[in-house]
């Protein structure tokens, strides 16, 4: 779909206002000694937030337009960022916090995807560190009654507006679609269906992966449903001795 940066701004119109799980991230980085990874960071949501506390953050992503986009934010300057694959990446750092968001994990193909992924975190986690992940583990049931409304935005005068349609589970696959429309200056009207594949994951099963690599069990957290946003499990995971 067409417009002015429209993969930057499709990512934060459908992401960038999500915060219920800022305070949990927060928490965890208080927490931590040493700096923070933020995998799949995107434009900043979580980076810039913890950065605004005063926690030294990374943010790691494949798409190298929304860290350009991510430099330009405010507080950006005391975020360093990589352009990198989660699956398959090497820095020269140690984390006390190495963070996944917005189910990262589930975007990935299957169990050896995840394994790649979970074995960088592990070399890049302090002995003392903790890694946590964020996934869905069950598709809620739709409220016939509820009207969702699009999130909008108005961007050099382009009108973007993603509307939510549905979320379905089955054959291992969750599948969230959203309604992208995008209206420019002229008034000329585009739209398509969005689509978003997450590998069915649970808690469990991420542990025991999780466990193949030297990473144990510790804990899990939740993140509460909004109006917009099912709610998620956020597993804990440390070094094991």
């Amino acid at each position: 779909m067409r417009g002015p940066g429209a993969s930057v701004v499709w990512h934060d119109l459908e992401c960038g206002a999500y915060g219920a799980d800022l305070p949990l991230w927060e928490a965890l980085a208080a927490e931590a000694e040493g700096p923070v990874l933020d995998l799949g960071c995107g434009t900043g949501r979580v980076a810039v937030h913890l950065a605004r506390r005063g926690h030294r953050v990374v943010g790691l992503d494949a798409d190298g337009d929304l860290l350009a986009e991510l430099r330009g934010a405010a507080n950006a300057a005391t975020i360093e960022t990589a352009v990198a694959d989660a699956r398959d990446f090497e820095l020269d750092a140690r984390f006390g916090l190495v963070l996944a968001p917005m189910q990262l994990l589930q975007l990935f193909a299957g169990r050896d995807e995840r394994l790649r992924c979970l074995r960088s975190v592990a070399s890049h986690l302090a002995d003392d560190g903790t890694a946590a992940f964020a996934i869905v583990e069950s598709v809620p049931e739709a409220d016939d009654g509820a009207d969702m409304l699009p999130d909008a935005r108005e961007v050099d005068g382009w009108v973007f507006s993603s509307l939510p349609i549905e979320a379905t589970g089955g054959g291992g696959v969750i599948r969230i679609r959203r309604l992208r429309q995008a209206v420019s200056p002229g008034g000329e009207l585009s739209e398509a269906v969005d689509e978003v594949a997450l590998r069915e994951l649970d808690a469990g099963t991420l542990e025991r992966e999780a466990a193949e690599v030297g990473l144990g069990a510790a804990g899990r957290r939740a993140v509460p449903a909004t109006d917009a946003h099912v709610g998620s499990t956020v597993v804990l995971l440390r070094k094991e001795d």
